[in-house]
């Protein structure tokens, strides 16, 4: 399984026992999504290694308590802190309306209320305080925020994503 085919779930951030059970910290605002796995990957040394679950449960708001099988001692745990946890995209939840993953919208053409087509979604930004989407209008980069607000239709169908820019942005981008 590559990286690309799979999402981010979380990273082990602490052992729990001495046992070799792990706390992971999702990054999920619905945790209990994922109170049934029975396998997961673990990022090492840039390949994901499967890893069956043995017993898992939550831990506080946003933790996984999770024991691994063959992972039985603390030391065992230990060669895992800090490791991230992937699973493959079929697992995403599906999602309605004008809620999306980042990655599906990627290459949906995007539509401005006001000035029409504006041009391709190339990636999103979520590495700033809020996530911008970066989008390619004849080789020009146009950043939009990624504001739930902002967001009027997406179409999975016709690959659309129609947005309300805040007045005058795009203009700065045009002139």
């Amino acid at each position: 399984m590559k990286k690309e085919e799979c999402f981010y779930l979380g990273k082990i951030v602490s052992k729990y026992s001495f046992k070799g059970e792990l706390l992971i910290k999702l990054d999920t605002d619905e945790p209990e999504a994922y109170y049934k796995l029975e396998s997961m990957f673990v990022s090492q040394e840039a390949a994901l290694i499967p890893f069956f679950v043995e017993r898992i449960q939550a831990h506080k708001s946003d933790l996984l308590r999770v024991k691994f099988e063959d992972v039985d001692s603390e030391s065992d745990a230990d060669a895992l802190l800090k490791s991230e946890i992937y699973l493959p995209l079929s697992m995403l939840p599906a999602l309605n309306g004008s809620k999306f993953y980042y990655h599906e919208v990627i290459g949906f053409d995007v539509i401005d209320t006001q000035h029409g087509l504006i041009g391709k979604l190339t990636a999103i930004n979520d590495q700033t305080a809020q996530p911008l989407m970066i989008i390619n209008r004849n080789e020009k980069e146009i950043l939009i925020p990624l504001i739930d607000s902002l967001i009027q239709t997406v179409n999975r169908n016709q690959k659309k994503l129609t947005v309300t820019a805040p007045e005058g942005l795009i203009d700065l981008y045009l002139e």
